[in-house]
This record gives C-alpha cells, sequence and structure tokens, in this order.
C-alpha cells in the first residue's frame, strides 16, 4: 500500500502522463478555462457533501477537487509559470504566517 507522499506522487505522474503525447487527447486539449467550470462544479460538490455529512461522497469529491488542483498545475507548469510544489509551498508559507501562535 502506498504512503501519503507515494498517492500524490502518483496522482501527480497519472496526470503528467495524460497530458503528454502519449497521453489522453481530452485531457491534453484542456485550459485553465475550459477546465474552469469542472473546478466550480466540483467544488459545489464537496460542499453538498459536507452539508449532507456524507464522508462517502465528501471523500470522493475531494478527490474531484483534488484533481483539479493536480490538473491546473500541471497545465502551468507545462507553460512555465508555477507547478505543483509552488502551490504547496505557497499555502504552507502562508499557514505560518497566518500562526505565529502556533509556529
Amino acid at each position: 500500500m502506498l504512503n501519503n507522499t507515494e498517492n500524490l506522487q502518483r496522482l501527480i505522474e497519472v496526470i503528467a502522463k495524460l497530458r503528454s503525447s502519449e497521453g489522453c487527447p481530452w485531457d491534453r486539449e484542456q485550459t485553465h478555462q475550459s477546465l474552469r467550470q469542472n473546478f466550480i462544479e466540483e467544488t459545489y460538490e464537496a460542499v453538498d457533501a459536507i452539508d449532507e455529512n456524507n464522508m462517502k461522497e465528501l471523500k470522493e469529491e475531494l478527490g474531484d477537487v483534488l484533481l483539479q488542483v493536480v490538473l491546473h498545475s500541471q497545465i502551468a507548469s507545462e507553460a512555465g509559470e508555477f507547478n505543483i510544489d509552488d502551490v504547496a509551498k505557497n499555502i504552507t508559507e502562508k499557514l505560518l504566517r497566518r500562526h505565529p501562535h502556533v509556529f
């Protein structure tokens, strides 16, 4: 069984493969703009699962939201803008700044 880091790394690799020349034509043609509505819909579905206190559904919907984050990060990485590590670094730094009483 994979650990947390390995599972996330595997997801990143799968998305990169789907976007590669050997990947899926649909995934390769996606852009930030074309995925915009998907991101919104997946987020609303996660919120609905929270409202329904449905943890099984929430787990699935959070995966869909994570897919969107990784996919947008991959698109940005291909354009030389940022990558998933940059996203993780930025949010970690923000959390540390906002919680000086803890860190």
